[in-house]
């Protein structure tokens, strides 16, 4: 029986916990929101065994796994989970927060726990679907990443200050900071998301990918942005985000070598950030706590996570990865 806590009663940790009970054998489910009248009702819709929370520190001495579905900030919610010997889950897209957690990688091995980092849509499925497509190669050389669209008011803010940049890329070895909103790719995503011009921005992906592929010369992540996103990205938003979001898509293409060939491979997905993102970080939490991550200790999805078995998964819960044919402009679902 799985004890889990999910701090973040918003749109993806709402989904996490539903996946987690979806999943089955849930003991225990504390709900840890701020806005009490938003914690009740969660708990209310989801039934036995949840049930709200005061905070972390209340909970977090009688749990497996705690799942970080909230704002940034999730160090210290982190550390204080590896106090007491527990694997903790985070969906946080933010570039600060994600090396803050990677940080807790020898603690986290001292103490044979996980922390599993970037457990999201992207970061998260991009960085499974970014292994799964690494299986074609004996050598990755290269792995871009796009995203378009965002899980719910918290990420679509972290969207809008990502594009203030700087972007961090890695290449050779080294890590190279670029300006935000540089770098205008027109990316295709699966229908019906299509084209989008995608930007450079503070995005996590080259953190998480490169302790996995060590012999990639260029990881970078884009993500898609309009004209109005552009103009206003260096004040606060101008409207408030939709609860909910709208439908996203991911896109991973990587270059790499077999035998003396070089080619490359692309992955896409296309679904509301905020359900796929729950559907991810709940499966992730559930293998944390039965022992299927591949080791213990801090790192994202492609270094601590078998993807085909994972994407299986994934696929069982509605969330699927397509194979893109040709120029990319069309897709199959894989």
């Amino acid at each position: 029986m799985v004890r889990a806590v999910v701090v973040g009663a918003g749109a993806v940790g709402v989904r996490a916990a539903r996946q987690l009970l979806f999943l089955g054998e849930v003991d225990s489910l504390a709900i840890v929101e701020p806005k009490a009248g938003r914690q009740q009702a969660v708990v209310d819709s989801l039934g036995e065994p949840a049930f709200a929370a005061d905070d972390l520190y209340a909970v977090v001495d009688r749990a497996d796994v705690v799942l970080l579905a909230g704002p940034a900030g999730h160090r210290a919610a982190a550390e204080a989970a590896l106090d007491n010997g527990v694997s903790v889950v985070s969906v946080s897209d933010d570039v600060d927060d994600v090396r803050d957690l990677l940080a807790l990688d020898a603690e986290a091995r001292e103490r044979g726990v996980h922390v599993v980092v970037g457990a999201g849509f992207s970061p998260g499925l991009s960085c499974l679907l970014a292994a799964l497509a690494a299986r074609s190669f004996e050598r990755v050389d290269e792995i871009h990443v796009a995203k378009v669209g965002a899980g719910g008011p918290a990420c679509a803010r972290q969207h809008h200050i990502a594009l203030q940049g700087p972007a961090v890329e890695a290449g050779a070895g080294t890590w190279q900071r670029r300006r935000g909103q540089s770098g205008r790719s027109l990316v295709w995503f699966p229908d019906p998301v299509c084209g989008v011009d995608c930007y450079r921005a503070a995005l996590p992906e080259p953190l998480l990918l490169a302790p996995a592929f060590p012999t990639a010369d260029r990881i970078t992540a884009r993500v898609g942005a309009n004209r109005r996103d552009r103009l206003t990205a260096h004040l606060p938003m101008l409207r408030r985000p939709h609860p909910e979001g709208s439908l996203g898509g991911v896109r991973v293409e990587v270059r790499g070598r077999q035998g003396q060939a070089t080619a490359d491979r692309v992955l896409g997905a296309v679904d509301r950030p905020a359900v796929a993102a729950g559907a991810v970080l709940a499966l992730a939490a559930r293998w944390a706590v039965d022992g299927r991550l591949t080791r213990t200790g801090a790192g994202g999805l492609a270094s601590l996570a078998d993807p085909g078995p994972f994407l299986a998964a994934l696929a069982e819960r509605g969330v699927k990865a397509a194979i893109f044919e040709g120029a990319g402009a069309s897709a199959n679902q894989a």
